[in-house]
């Protein structure tokens, strides 16, 4: 009894080894968990992403024109960076309202009751300078990508994202805060 018990542990080791290493192709969507969670729902945000990819490039600005659009109007710009890099510097007239505290009311609070008003977006990788408060992340990371569909997932589809990459010392962007050293 006790070989057979260690010949079934052997095999299941041996089985889990051989799916160990074993990527799934790109693109393709991992299986749905054995016990679903109702509370996330990454089919959805996978959908609403690639959905989303058209719309979202056509948003994107350059700074004249992200400048430009600051001045007119309810326009909001709107810093997803963390309340200390925010703290640190940013663009002038940007409200802050952390990418990590996003839900419905405290994007309600921050923007007014007009989900069409129009929001202006940044982040870290909109700059050349790479010190703090804005150390470049990884490209396909950058908090533009999730703030974007976010902001649009939660009813507010007036997003233009700053295209760009600028220098924060440059005049032209409106920094507040420390200024890199050359």
């Amino acid at each position: 009894m006790k070989r057979m018990i260690l010949l079934a542990v052997a095999f299941a080791l041996m089985a889990g080894a051989s799916a160990v290493g074993k990527e799934r192709p790109r693109g393709s969507v991992a299986p749905p968990p054995s016990a679903a969670n109702r509370q996330v729902d990454y089919n959805g945000f996978a959908a609403l992403t690639a959905d989303l990819a058209p719309y979202r490039e056509a948003r994107r600005v350059d700074l004249a024109r992200f400048k430009a659009m600051a001045g007119q109007g309810d326009t909001l710009i709107l810093d997803a960076r963390s309340a200390r890099a925010y703290a640190e510097g940013h663009i002038a007239g940007a409200v802050n309202l952390p990418f990590t505290e996003f839900t419905e009311e405290s994007l309600a609070a921050a923007i007014g009751p007009d989900r069409n008003r129009r929001i202006l977006i940044y982040c870290n990788n909109n700059f050349s300078n790479d010190v703090q408060p804005v150390p470049v992340k990884a490209v396909r990371l950058a908090l533009n990508i999730p703030t974007f569909i976010n902001l649009y997932g939660y009813g507010y589809p007036n997003i233009y994202e700053l295209a760009d990459i600028v220098d924060f010392n440059d005049p032209a962007v409106g920094w507040v805060g420390a200024k890199a050293t050359p």
